[in-house]
């Protein structure tokens, strides 16, 4: 009887043991979420108290703004017109049974832009997303959550910057303390997966301030898109893409055989136990960022180069999700359009000038430029003489101008130092005469995921030579109404065929009427209107989640 018992008991053991695999493979995604549902629960109740605060400083403004200008008109006094207030009617949403509908929507938008005062085009993004918000839910709450410490609240929305006016009542700032976690010299060896780490940190930090109501990364951060999604499956997510953190295009480029990527800083690394270690490191990142990404509700991206990226690496892990959309960054195109004057009577004012207005960093290929204007010189053709080559780009720190100096020295080798001029810092007045006496605008970066200065050429009327790739080739130089906008090139000798054809050209006024038509295409009310709708679609999963 002992012996039956023990075989018994042995027998069930076995079973358990055998089992015990496929339970745990069935509970761990339950487990998996109760723990995501634990922790975001705790985030929630640490930070009612600020949420409760937002809202109550929030309507003192909004009373305090109204009698401001209530004052001001009574005085006489021309009271604020930036028509933040006006709600678009065209996507007003509709509410059922007496409903709140999306237009009354008072919920908090968290922007997640840790460098929100840096002043460049992804700011710009945040800014007239922001604005677009405003304009259609006038009662949301838009909270950036910013590393800025150094900055106030009035100084960051200072109407002098890109010139958008935002309501100021329903914008609110918070601060980060860890967003020295993802910058590179935090991380000097393994540095994209460290920075992926840092803005995990960096995200936690934030959701211990506020839980949004939507969640909006305008700078990249997938993996905090990934956090929200594991912390808070009620809270809608967004991610607007300027480019991918890694490519496919990245991928490919390690292989020295590969014609893919031969001009990224990475070519030809993948050789050898060291390229080896290299490659696995990136498809394993690829996997991990592929799969946080996806998680996303709503993906927007700037331009085609960057939703097909997107969508190599995002699109197999989607599920429901709506589609990656493409949603072009605003560009002041119509404050070009009233700055610089495109007509007959300004093509005499015209000159000779090859202008290239880009940082000087070392993916903007100054170099390039430089040998394939040197080349340019010495064809000796009609288009070449006198013609000028200007650069102008702003110096970040020592490492920029160590670069300015070294283009420098390759000008003087080339034997162009009577043809070319640097203007370094340049204000945007300065800017602004360049384009309109410039007749070629120039960019030799590979790859450039969208191009808001190529963009700018074409506002301005100049006629550019872009390199053959990313947004200038895809979005921006195409053809309208069948005729060309700009050209296209590759090698330095390529360049220099596109600015012998620019300079050429019998009617050169035709190519700039389409340029800045094929411009209109990328102005802030058509981000705007773009916007609204991927907002429109995560306010109603807002509400069917809630409900």
């Amino acid at each position: 009887m002992d012996g039956q018992l023990l075989s018994h008991i042995a027998a069930r053991l076995v079973q358990f043991l055998c089992l015990a695999p496929l339970a745990l493979l069935f509970l761990l995604p339950l487990l998996w979420r109760g723990v995501g549902a634990l922790l975001g629960l705790y985030l929630r109740k640490k930070a009612d108290g600020r949420r409760c605060h937002i809202l109550e400083v929030a309507e003192a403004e909004e009373k305090q703004y109204r009698q401001n200008r209530r004052t001001s008109s009574s005085s006489g006094e021309a009271g604020d017109s930036d028509g933040w207030e006006k709600v678009d009617a065209a996507l007003v949403g509709t509410a059922k049974n007496g409903a709140k509908g999306n237009d009354d929507w008072d919920g908090i938008v968290g922007f997640f832009h840790p460098f929100c005062n840096a002043g460049g085009g992804g700011e710009r993004v945040l800014w007239a997303a922001i604005r677009a918000t405003q304009q259609r839910w006038p009662r949301a709450k838009c909270v950036v959550y910013t590393g800025d410490h150094d900055v106030t609240k009035d100084a960051i929305l200072a109407r002098n910057r890109f010139n958008i006016h935002l309501h100021p009542p329903t914008v609110n700032f918070l601060y980060l303390s860890t967003r020295h976690w993802v910058l590179a010299s935090t991380w000097p060896r393994f540095t994209l997966a460290g920075q992926s780490i840092g803005s995990l940190i960096m995200a936690w930090d934030a959701f211990s301030l506020l839980v949004p109501d939507i969640f909006v990364d305008t700078m990249g951060y997938a993996f905090a898109l990934g956090l929200s999604k594991f912390l808070f499956r009620d809270v809608p997510t967004a991610a607007y893409v300027h480019y991918p953190t890694i490519s496919t295009d990245m991928l490919e480029s390690l292989n020295p055989a590969s014609s893919v990527g031969r001009e990224g800083v990475n070519a030809g690394q993948g050789v050898g136990a060291r390229g080896a270690v290299k490659k696995l490191y990136w498809r394993l990142f690829a996997q991990a960022y592929s799969r946080v990404g996806a998680s996303a509700d709503m993906v927007m991206t700037n331009s085609t180069w960057t939703q097909g990226h997107i969508q190599k690496l995002w699109g197999p892990f989607r599920k429901s999700q709506g589609p990656i959309a493409v949603v072009y960054p605003p560009v002041a195109v119509r404050e070009l359009e009233s700055e610089v004057e495109v007509s007959p009577a300004t093509e005499s004012k015209r000159e000779k000038v090859l202008l290239y207005i880009a940082q000087f960093r070392p993916e903007k290929n100054h170099a390039l430029i430089l040998q394939s204007f040197a080349e340019f010189v010495k064809s000796g053709s009609e288009a070449a003489k006198d013609a000028r080559l200007v650069l102008v780009g702003s110096v970040r720190d020592d490492h920029d101008s160590k670069r300015v100096y070294q283009l420098r020295l390759l000008v003087n080798e080339l034997h162009i130092r009577e043809q070319v001029e640097f203007h370094l810092d340049a204000s945007w007045p300065e800017i602004l005469e360049w384009l309109r006496r410039a007749s070629v605008g120039v960019n030799g970066m590979w790859n450039e995921h969208f191009g808001i200065g190529v963009v700018e050429y074409q506002a301005a009327g100049l006629i550019a030579v872009v390199h053959n790739s990313g947004g200038p080739k895809l979005d921006i130089v195409v053809d309208v109404d069948g005729e060309p906008t700009g050209f296209h090139a590759t090698t330095s000798a390529e360049f220099s065929e596109g600015y012998e054809k620019a300079l050429s050209l019998k009617n050169p006024y035709a190519v700039r009427q389409r340029a800045r038509q094929s411009a209109k295409r990328f102005t802030e009310e058509e981000f705007a209107r773009r916007w609204k709708e991927q907002m429109e679609l995560l306010v109603t999963l807002r509400a069917k989640q809630r409900a």
